[in-house]
């Protein structure tokens, strides 16, 4: 198991960090060549800045056994179409009952402003958002691990 983090616009890096390395499961985090990162413990792989380069690289390393960290809701169904978890950084996992509604919302997003008219962005981060995650990352950590051993 590994946690793969598409990691370009990602909030809660610190958090996947730091449960990580107190579990000594490995981290890669993706980003493109507009970002720098190093944390000092997971490795970073760095993609051309083209539209889903980092999606794609993160598709072709994917085990059924890894979890993914991201906010794409297309990546995430593309990471449960090969069988493996997607984790939302606002804590919620992706599944097959909520994906094809979000993909439907975020295209219909897309149709009123290529439209002109204009969407509510997402609301501002707060403590509750990293702290849901932070416990979901763990229950679902654990829970990997023990069905590991």
């Amino acid at each position: 198991m590994r946690i793969l983090v598409d990691a370009d616009a990602c909030p809660v890096k610190e958090i996947i960090v730091r449960l990580a390395i107190q579990r000594g499961i490995p981290v890669i985090m993706l980003i493109d060549t507009s970002h720098r990162l190093h944390d000092g413990y997971s490795v970073v792989v760095t993609v051309d800045k083209h539209a889903d380069s980092v999606d794609f690289a993160l598709m072709n390393m994917l085990t059924r056994e890894d979890i993914v960290i991201t906010q794409d809701f297309g990546l995430a169904a593309m990471v449960l179409g090969k069988g493996a978890l997607a984790v939302n950084q606002n804590g919620f996992v992706y599944t097959d009952d909520n994906i094809e509604k979000l993909l439907m919302n975020r295209h219909i997003s897309a149709k009123i402003r290529r439209g002109g008219g204009r969407t509510k962005g997402p609301a501002k981060r707060k403590q509750e958002d990293n702290d849901r995650f932070e416990a979901l990352l763990v229950k679902l950590l654990d829970v990997r691990q023990a069905n590991k051993s």
